[in-house]
């Protein structure tokens, strides 16, 4: 396992129908994005996730947690909690969950800047709102011992 500040990130924004795919590098402080990956009710193919695991050899999972506008947990908040902990339990690779309200808004608006022309079902920006997911992460650990 990598020491802190050295870390290999896989992030994940959790969805119902697809679940938006990032890997960062926590010396750089930035992630990029990867396919989303399709899920059924928010389960995903497993097989799929595993290749990913074993392709990056990431030392910590990242996803991202829906909380309302006030910051309060909804019933997406326990799903993606549920999500985190079959990860964990998958594969044994430690997981944290970080807020990621406004990632999506924030993905679209970084998507139209890029050239998106605004059908967000054939063009998802779910790993766009990976990759800003990962790097709150990376944000909220600035300043601390190591860094």
């Amino acid at each position: 396992m990598a020491r802190a500040g050295e870390r290999l990130v896989l992030g994940f924004d959790f969805g119902t129908r697809r679940i938006g795919v990032a890997v960062g590098n926590e010396l750089l402080a930035s992630a990029r994005e990867l396919a989303p990956l399709p899920a059924r009710d928010g389960i995903p193919d497993w097989t799929r996730v595993a290749r990913l695991v074993e392709e990056w050899q990431p030392d910590l999972f990242v996803v991202g947690l829906p909380l309302t506008a006030a910051g309060e947990e909804q019933p997406m908040s326990a799903r993606a909690r549920k999500f985190g902990n079959r990860l964990f339990g998958r594969f044994g690779v430690p997981c944290e969950m970080v807020d990621e309200r406004g990632s999506t808004g924030e993905a679209k608006v970084i998507a139209r800047a890029l050239g998106h022309r605004g059908n967000y079902r054939e063009e998802s920006v779910d790993g766009i709102s990976a990759v800003l997911i990962v790097e709150r992460w990376f944000a909220s650990r600035e300043g601390l011992p190591g860094r």
